[in-house]
């Protein structure tokens, strides 16, 4: 297999996790998959981690997702 299909898939399997995470939190039932208001939700995120409370809200996400995984 060539090194640019190992990081295809590799990025692939990324992606998919990632949204794998957007399905398990409930955002797309929340949503009712309205895609323009979880990229909304996402770039309101990303507002609070370039923000003077960057260190707030990571502390906050990171502390809520680590609940989260325990929980099960």
């Amino acid at each position: 297999m060539r090194t640019w299909q190992i990081e295809r898939r590799k990025r692939t399997r990324h992606l998919i996790e990632l949204g794998g995470l957007v399905v398990k939190a409930g955002i797309v039932d929340l949503t009712g998959d309205d895609r323009a208001v979880i990229y909304g939700a996402l770039l309101w995120m990303a507002d609070k981690l370039q923000s003077d409370q960057e260190e707030h809200a990571r502390s906050l996400l990171a502390t809520k997702g680590k609940q989260a995984f325990d929980d099960g």
